[in-house]
């Protein structure tokens, strides 16, 4: 999938194996420029544990909905954030995104474009309809980035609100 500044593509099992390396193994597989990027141990810990297996059970086309996509600059080739799916469509067409921005590369306007990328994407399948996002109640730029794409904040639980694209 690609943007106007940017290149989304889903991570492959290997692929995903080498990016929780860190040590711009990934970076170097892919002809990215490498940048020093280290995954948290949290983070580091979800994927080898959930994201990994769920990989791996999944039919060949769903792996797309449980791995990491990565969102890279065209001109710098230089990963500026990551962006996936919470799992397939549900039966009633809605699915959940995620996404998180490379801290040197915030308020430079690539994960509103990200998220409208991924936003095109979802729109060529018949079996999704909807799309949500959760986001912490005092977290204005990522509140900005479902708001420059369309989505409708829909309910709050506790500090988190839940935001939602119809098509």
């Amino acid at each position: 999938m690609e943007t106007e500044r940017l290149h989304l593509f889903p991570l492959t099992i290997p692929q995903l194996e080498l990016y929780c390396k860190g040590s711009d193994e990934l970076e170097h597989a892919l002809n990215l420029m490498p940048f020093g990027r280290n995954m948290s141990p949290q983070v580091h810990d979800t994927v080898m544990k959930v994201t990994l297996p769920a990989m791996r059970r999944a039919a060949e086309p769903d792996y797309l909905f449980f791995t990491f996509w990565l969102v890279v600059d065209k001109l710098s080739h230089t990963i500026v954030a990551e962006i996936g799916f919470k799992g397939p469509p549900a039966i009633d067409g809605c699915v959940e995104i995620g996404y998180g921005t490379m801290p040197a590369m915030v308020n430079k306007g690539y994960m509103t474009e990200a998220v409208k990328g991924l936003l095109q994407w979802t729109a060529t399948r018949p079996d999704i309809t909807t799309v949500l996002a959760e986001t912490y109640a005092g977290n204005k730029a990522s509140m900005r980035v479902l708001e420059k794409n369309q989505f409708m904040q829909f309910t709050q639980k506790g500090d988190m609100l839940w935001w939602r694209h119809t098509r």
